[in-house]
């Protein structure tokens, strides 16, 4: 079969649900562009800055995107093209991008706070606690995952790390020209994004050349800055600048197949069951953010809605992002089942993994374009990693925001708006944060973090859309949309986590085996609660809150 048909199908599906579906969805939800948003009625000039759309979902999708739409499909290619593609299109558009969308517009509507407060306001305080503690505890596993796979890029391609370390002296320089000079944005992007080109030749002239250790530890002290300064700083220009780098790299890959349409070599179904791990409920935790990642809704409630310029904008954001994200992994799926079953598991078991396999791909893609494969496949793994370390610091900081969350009922203290202020400040909160993360990435246990990161993230996905749907009844609004999907994604995850708690004792990973249990118990006492939360509030007398 040509690998055409999966890239046309995909685009046209992802175009007439963004036009129909994100339509309905946002006058479900009430967006009203007329409304202040907290970007601007509790603008700090740190957290809290209005950013303007293209901006922020740059932002927002580099936050996102990260490797995992990447390294997910790919993985999941094991179980045949169609499973994987299948998922990748419906998740992506009746799970992923509702849970997207819908994370944004309720945080918007409590005043930009996490979902752990959207949950504290339909769960009670016990809810908040448990959530928070289950939220934090998801991003240590994305902190650990992320460092390594950023490690494991630089140490096989150093010029990844050069050109990343430029990256940020340049989001430094745009970020201070647009937002303390106010230069004109369409003069900066150009000369940012020009830059940003210069970075990748001389990271390609000039590559850097660390150990795995060395590595990780640079990228936990850049994580502790970047968590502490405000976003304007760095976070959103960098972010801003490196999503033209994905989008360059998406273009260039979907032109590319258009023009090289290589034939689909693997099978298309490989059986329920593939070595030790079942379809069911494996696939769906490993294609992760390909169709649907908790993560978003963290990102989303965390950063993006604390810089919503206009509720309208959260449509092009929430629903669209995550669409663009599906399409990527489409584009990485292909990349896996273009090549022959022996030469795909040959580079998965020996080769590095899902990004050389990504990498070669796209080189091959971009080729037709006359771009050289050897170069193709350097700039490839720069922007895998590129965006790697964009969520890598993004959990950071939404750590740092759950905890500082969790210590504001102990504080008394209120800002000049009567805001509680934490008695945990942000230093200490980040420091806390990074140092389990730190732990499990030097820890020598790899990408065997992956499954359980992949279930703990996805049942974030199904909390998130609960407390959405809870609040939805709440103020009057139907709810199924958010409901059915959340029903599935709660069978899935929960079977998923005790499945690899069994299997990590088994192989001797004590710490990950502890830490799906601890999941998995906080998860079942979360869904006790969440279960009755929800039919409480469907009812009649008890939904007399108004959005």
């Amino acid at each position: 079969m040509n690998s055409l048909v999966l890239i046309v199908i995909a685009i046209i599906a992802f175009i007439v649900a963004y036009l129909t579906y994100g339509k309905w969805l946002a006058g479900k939800f009430g967006l009203d562009p007329t409304r202040p948003t907290p970007a601007h009625s509790m603008s700090d000039g740190v957290d809290y800055v209005p950013a303007k759309a293209p901006i922020l979902l740059g932002h927002h999708f580099a936050s996102i995107a990260g490797a995992a739409p990447i390294v997910g499909p790919i993985a999941a290619a094991t179980f045949g093209w169609i499973p994987a593609y299948l998922w990748i299109v419906f998740g992506g558009i009746f799970f992923g991008a509702v849970h997207d969308f819908g994370s944004i517009v309720a945080s918007v509507r409590h005043k930009g706070k996490s979902i752990g407060v959207v949950i504290n306001d339909t769960m009670g305080k016990t809810g908040k606690l448990l959530f928070n503690i289950f939220a934090w505890l998801t991003l240590i596993l994305v902190i650990a995952v992320f460092a390594i796979i950023i490690a494991n890029t630089f140490v096989a391609t150093p010029q990844a790390g050069t050109a990343s370390i430029l990256f940020m002296a340049v989001a430094l320089c745009f970020g201070f020209g647009v937002y303390r000079k106010n230069l004109p944005m369409f003069i900066t992007t150009v000369i940012g994004v020009a830059l940003l080109l210069v970075c990748i030749w001389v990271g390609i002239m000039f590559p850097l050349k660390l150990s795995f250790s060395t590595w990780v530890t640079l990228e936990m002290l850049y994580v502790f800055v970047a968590s502490v300064i405000p976003v304007w700083v760095l976070l959103q220009p960098r972010d801003y600048l490196n999503s033209f780098l994905l989008y360059g790299l998406i273009v260039g890959s979907v032109i590319g197949l258009f023009l090289y349409h290589p034939t689909i070599q693997m099978t298309s179904y490989a059986g329920f069951k593939v070595g030790n791990n079942y379809l069911f409920p494996v696939l769906f935790v490993t294609i992760a953010c390909g169709a649907l990642s908790g993560f978003h809704s963290l990102v989303g409630s965390g950063t993006t809605s604390k810089q919503l310029d206009k509720e309208t904008d959260a449509r092009l954001i929430g629903y669209g992002g995550m669409l663009i994200e599906s399409l990527l992994a489409v584009v990485a799926l292909i990349t896996a089942v273009m090549l022959a079953p022996d030469i795909y598991k040959e580079i998965m078991t020996k080769g590095g993994g899902a990004v050389p396999v990504f990498a070669s791909g796209t080189a091959t893609f971009l080729a037709t374009l006359g771009i050289p494969v050897a170069t193709g496949k350097v700039f490839a793994s720069l922007v895998v990693s590129a965006f790697a370390l964009t969520s890598l610091d993004t959990a950071t900081r939404l750590g740092r925001y759950i905890l500082q969350e969790l210590f504001e009922s102990a504080s008394s203290n209120k800002d000049a708006k009567g805001e509680t202020i934490s008695s945990l400040n942000r230093y200490v909160a980040t420091i806390i944060t990074i140092i389990p993360g730190a732990y499990l990435a030097y820890s020598g246990q790899g990408m065997a973090i992956w499954p359980i990161f992949g279930a703990a993230n996805q049942l974030l996905a199904a909390l998130a859309l609960l407390a959405v749907s809870v609040w939805l009844i709440k103020s009057g609004k139907s709810s199924l949309f958010t409901q059915i999907p959340m029903y599935f994604i709660f069978s899935f995850t929960l079977t998923a986590l005790a499945l690899f708690s069994i299997n990590n004792f088994k192989a001797g990973h004590t710490a990950l085996a502890t830490l799906a249990v601890i999941l998995f118990i906080l998860a079942i006492v979360l869904v006790v609660f969440a279960l009755q939360a929800l039919k409480k509030s469907s009812n009649p007398s008890q939904t007399n809150a108004k959005a």
